[in-house]
């Protein structure tokens, strides 16, 4: 079966208040699935966790005689905590990530002042090197390196199907923001041009979708309309265009409210810290160091 013939039933489900999908990509022939970002419930607030989003997949799985092959991140998320481990647990899958996830930690131990903390990806099963292939049930699989808006982000093309997550939105919403530690203007319009070059009418899968004009919330499109529609693809024909466009667009964002509390859990495969001598857990928030 070719990749570009081949075509997975996706279903996304859509987080309202951290604006994310997580995906469950199966191949229904053989009934074997990925999950792909899944996002584990987290209140600023008051500090409570919650795995209902994930439960919501484990349903979603259940009731259609899915098995899990693999569980699988594209980045470690700045905006909401990352349910992999807790997903690991429930269903024996690996998870995997990108092999750059050991640059993004390196970056990070620092700010959080972990020098014990092993910045080399152990915390998941399965580290995927640049266009290293897999499969999905008999559905071939690859991995496109796509940093930019982090260090260490890819992309999932799975049959004819693309998850970029925050490499590129929805067209009427643009790309991904470059501010963050570790990130390029420069770097994400070359993984851009990595997405484009995969044929038209390959779907596009988006990470994130911020109801642009208050429509509906969406998360699918093609590579073709990428091409045609994407606000700031359309507004920059050169990379020296598309860095100063969203250079300028960066520096009139806030940092993500989670950020500081979500990467200490993301980039440790999404493990919550150890309990301290009460039996409580506890996040470690760096003080101006963003």
């Amino acid at each position: 079966m070719s990749a570009a013939s081949a075509r997975p039933e996706v279903t996304g489900f859509y987080d309202k208040p951290t604006g994310a999908i997580q995906y469950v990509v199966a191949d229904m022939a053989t009934r074997r699935c990925a999950i792909i970002d899944p996002i584990l419930d987290f209140d600023e607030k008051s500090g409570a966790t919650g795995t209902k989003n994930a439960d919501a997949v484990l349903a979603f799985i259940s009731e259609n005689g899915l098995e899990v092959e693999w569980i699988l991140d594209t980045h470690p998320h700045a905006d909401h905590f990352s349910a992999a481990y807790y997903l690991r647990g429930k269903t024996g899958a690996p998870t995997a990530i990108g092999e750059r996830i050991a640059d993004v930690q390196d970056l990070w131990k620092v700010i959080y002042n972990w020098p014990e903390f092993r910045a080399d990806g152990s915390q998941w099963d399965r580290l995927f090197a640049a266009d290293e292939v897999f499969s999905v049930g008999n559905i071939p699989a690859r991995v496109l390196f796509s940093p930019g808006h982090t260090l260490a982000s890819i992309t999932y093309v799975i049959g004819d199907a693309a998850f970029v997550h925050d490499t590129l939105f929805m067209p009427d919403s643009g790309t991904a923001r470059t501010d963050f530690p570790g990130g390029s203007a420069a770097r994400l319009w070359h993984s851009i041009q990595d997405i484009l070059a995969l044929p038209d009418a390959t779907r596009v899968f988006v990470g994130h979708d911020y109801q642009a004009g208050g429509r509906e919330a969406r998360w699918e499109s093609t590579v073709a309309e990428q091409k045609t529609a994407n606000i700031h693809l359309v507004a920059s024909r050169t990379e020296a265009d598309f860095v100063a466009l969203r250079e300028a667009r960066d520096r009139t964002l806030p940092m993500p409210r989670l950020i500081l509390h979500a990467l200490q859990v993301n980039m440790n495969g999404g493990r919550l810290p150890e309990p301290e001598s009460n039996g409580r857990r506890y996040l470690k928030i760096p003080l101006d160091s963003l």
